[in-house]
């Protein structure tokens, strides 16, 4: 039995565990040649080693994606270790809200360089590659088609309160992914956005659940988590479909938009909110 990624190569960040873990088992489940990134080299080696068990090939390279030179890095491992790269999923990100008012520079900077300039890096990375395949294949009379899927947020199309750092950069990455579909088509790149709403990860976890992390560690940066049981309650009171989603079902979304089936899709910013209010 063949699947449906076989022969492709996939690029993921943050994909240590949560929603990117989950995307790595996906895409990898369905016959993709992974390599895996993430800030926590520890984490990163366990999700790495535990595909390998289950017969994926995965690579990784573990390091800070907001690092100048990490987007060469990336794609210049994955050609090199695996011979290619036809999936790139910029997936990593973490949270740092503030009011406006009480919020500083630092903080507000922090987004726009984790969501918005770490995967423009690797996406500028990334086009003499797929320039020089595109050229490659269109000479051999070959039409191969390579996905980018841009992770944004419901907030980047809605806005929130208390977090207009991350609006503005998730609303940057849609601006990205709607600009590099029209630069990228004649290379056959489809590049879409998936917009998540409310997932379920350590992330929105509440900190008064049992063995709830009351911060995020990012790097040598403490950042405290203020999210109650019941705000997340009053959330879920509020999406269609009744609740947040599962990691799973997050990673279902990206993989929709890895398949030959969405070959004719670019430039589209995919909800996967469980029917949340913009």
């Amino acid at each position: 039995m063949t699947g449906t990624l076989d022969g492709k190569v996939a690029l993921i960040t943050g994909a240590g565990r949560g929603i990117g873990r989950a995307i790595a088992e996906k895409l990898g489940g369905s016959g993709a040649r992974l390599l895996l990134n993430d800030l926590d080299a520890g984490v990163l080696e366990e999700t790495r080693d535990a595909l390998r068990a289950g017969g994926i090939r995965a690579e990784s390279l573990a390091g800070d994606v907001t690092a100048p030179d990490m987007g060469d890095r990336l794609v210049g491992t994955a050609v090199d270790t695996l011979g290619g790269l036809d999936i790139i999923v910029n997936n990593a990100g973490y949270t740092w809200d503030g009011i406006i008012g009480k919020m500083s520079d630092e903080q507000f900077d922090a987004m726009l360089d984790i969501h918005l300039k770490a995967p423009f890096r690797i996406l500028r990375a990334a086009a003499p590659w797929f320039r020089e395949q595109a050229k490659l294949e269109t000479q051999s009379g070959h039409e191969v088609f390579r996905k980018v899927v841009n992770i944004s947020s419901a907030v980047g199309i809605g806005g929130n309160a208390g977090q207009v750092n991350y609006a503005a950069a998730k609303a940057g990455i849609n601006g990205v992914t709607a600009t590099l579909a029209k630069e990228w088509g004649r290379y056959r790149v489809n590049v879409n956005s998936v917009a998540f709403g409310l997932i379920r990860t350590r992330l929105t976890a509440p900190v008064d659940t049992p063995d709830a992390d009351s911060s995020l560690q990012v790097g040598e940066r403490s950042i405290a988590k203020a999210v109650r049981t019941e705000h997340i309650e009053a959330i879920e009171r509020t999406i269609s479909l009744g609740r947040g989603a599962t990691p799973e079902e997050a990673a279902g979304a990206v993989y929709l938009m890895c398949l030959p089936e969405s070959d004719y899709i670019t430039g589209h910013v995919l909800l996967c909110t469980g029917g949340i209010p913009l």
